[in-house]
């Protein structure tokens, strides 16, 4: 079977070819069907590397068939649809319990596709419920990648009175417009911070979402501090490539820094909650896809995602032929 790994070298992501698994004790054999790239995780944190990367990492959230399962398995079965924590392969193996590769069987109308970005959607719900807002009040998202457009989508669920979305990239200010964002902000064209200050009568906005990250993060987290409003909160979602962070007393006195999840539930509590969501469409992913490619074509989207954000999102793959 083939599947991606990133060699030794800037960039070197490859499609190797290793022999099939079986599956042990407790593990499922899944054939792929779609995959999703999640371009902060897999892109900053894997591509740009210099030194190869473990493969069972190169790869985040996927969708399948189960075609094979070892002893021990209760819970699933040959023939079942599931999602799957797993890498850019033909085939992966899953664990029931526990181990780095979860399942989750798919409900009848959740199709593959859609499947992939069941696991940053679940993320997205743990993220969101846990953010410091009230019914009401303005919550401005930094960043309108697939996190961040999750993020404005799920954080409707509290109720707020606004939701404000920012982003430097004209593709993605336009896919916010056709998700329902209450106002898009084009940082490129605009200041964003006079805006949302503007936009909430000189006061700024109570919640923050900070989803750029990557090699702007810094910037878009000190504009995060300038627009928040007194006991205001910024909630940080995404992975940074420098650092520190600046934390500038004089603009975050009386306010709230929120770092990642602030809920007792689990992933596996939350996952049919976001299946539910992504099925009704209460969550629209469709509209986050701007390339569906075959399988052979992975290294090339993640070549594509790096040189040019401006014209890629989601990229969603194929695996269906053999």
């Amino acid at each position: 079977m083939l599947r991606l790994e990133k060699l030794e070298g800037f960039g070197n992501v490859k499609m190797v070819e290793v022999e099939k698994p079986e599956p042990g004790p407790g593990q499922m054999l899944v054939k792929l069907k779609r995959s999703l790239i999640s371009r902060g995780s897999e892109l900053f944190r894997r591509y740009v590397r210099e030194e190869a990367v473990p493969p069972h990492i190169m790869g985040y959230s996927a969708a399948g068939e189960i075609v094979a399962v070892g002893p021990e398995v209760q819970n699933f079965c040959v023939g079942q649809r599931v999602s799957v924590t797993g890498p850019h392969a033909q085939y992966v193996l899953a664990d029931e319990q526990g181990g780095k590769h979860r399942c989750f069987g798919l409900p009848s109308d959740l199709d593959y596709e859609t499947a992939t970005f069941l696991l940053l959607t679940t993320e997205t719900v743990l993220w969101m419920r846990g953010s410091p807002i009230d019914p009401g009040q303005t919550a401005v998202v930094l960043g309108q990648g697939i996190v961040g457009s999750l993020c404005a989508q799920v954080i409707r669920e509290r109720q707020p009175g606004r939701v404000i979305v920012v982003d430097a990239h004209p593709m993605r200010c336009g896919i916010a417009r056709d998700l329902g964002a209450d106002e898009v902000i084009n940082v490129s064209e605009v200041d964003s911070v006079e805006v949302v200050k503007s936009l909430t009568g000189g006061i700024g906005a109570d919640l923050v979402v900070e989803c750029v990250g990557g090699n702007m993060g810094i910037k878009s987290f000190e504009q995060a501090q300038e627009m928040l409003a007194p006991r205001g909160a910024i909630h940080l979602i995404a992975a940074y490539q420098q650092g520190p962070l600046p934390l500038h007393r004089s603009q975050f006195f009386n306010k709230k820094l929120v770092d990642g999840i602030q809920i007792d539930k689990t992933k596996e509590e939350i996952m049919p909650e976001a299946a539910r969501m992504l099925a009704d469409q209460r969550v629209r992913v469709k509209e986050l896809i701007t390339h569906r490619l075959p399988w052979e074509q992975v290294p090339d989207a993640y070549h594509m995602l790096y040189e040019s954000p401006d014209e890629a999102l989601g990229v969603v793959f194929n695996w269906d032929s053999p």
